[in-house]
């Protein structure tokens, strides 16, 4: 029998979240939640049920919730949703499609969202709600901070360290080893060769 979760944010990412979910087949979407989003409003075929001050009233509904607003500029809003689903006793699960490549020697931990064909290799450790976006490679030893997103078709070679609240734009490549730190922005099509 599937698990029941609320998803929190019904914007484009979601749509992309929202596939994931439904391949992975784990859990039943019972409602959106969105501070714009008319309520009613059907993004996927799923309603938008309410917003966020009325979150605490949807518990009765799924014991899990999943974060599905994006990420470019800034962390701070998943982050805000992060705590407060915590904040409510939310259940928060990671999700991985089923047409991604996971090692079973690689770390993924709540929050985060594995999309279709990405690659995570052994020994690789993924922090709290980070977006392994679609196609996005990740080789073995890294470290991905928690609250990052790294984009579409990113490439991150061989025991890189990417710092918490970090985005990495799409198609950028990062070279092995390399530290980046926190809170940084890795602008779209980069070539990273030494430390930020």
């Amino acid at each position: 029998m599937k698990k029941k979760i609320i998803l929190i944010g019904a914007g484009g990412h979601a749509k992309s979240c929202i596939d994931v979910i439904e391949s992975e087949g784990k859990f039943k979407i019972v409602g959106l939640i969105d501070n714009l989003k008319k309520i009613g409003t059907k993004i996927s075929g799923y309603e938008v049920m309410g917003k966020d001050k009325e979150l605490e009233k949807f518990k009765n509904l799924a014991n899990y919730a999943f974060i599905t607003i994006g990420q470019i500029k800034s962390p701070n809003l998943r982050e805000k949703s992060f705590n407060t689903l915590k904040k409510y006793g939310f259940k928060i699960p990671y999700i991985c499609s089923p047409k991604s490549i996971i090692s079973k020697h690689s770390k993924i931990t709540e929050g985060v969202i594995v999309h279709h064909g990405a690659i995570i290799n052994s020994g690789t450790e993924i922090g709290r709600n980070c977006i392994i976006n679609t196609n996005s490679l990740i080789e073995h030893d890294c470290k991905i901070g928690e609250f990052s997103h790294i984009s579409t078709s990113v490439v991150i070679n061989g025991d890189a360290v990417i710092g918490k609240r970090t985005f990495v734009g799409s198609g950028s490549i990062i070279k092995n080893s390399i530290k980046i730190r926190g809170n940084s922005i890795i602008p779209m099509g980069s070539r990273i060769f030494k430390d930020i």
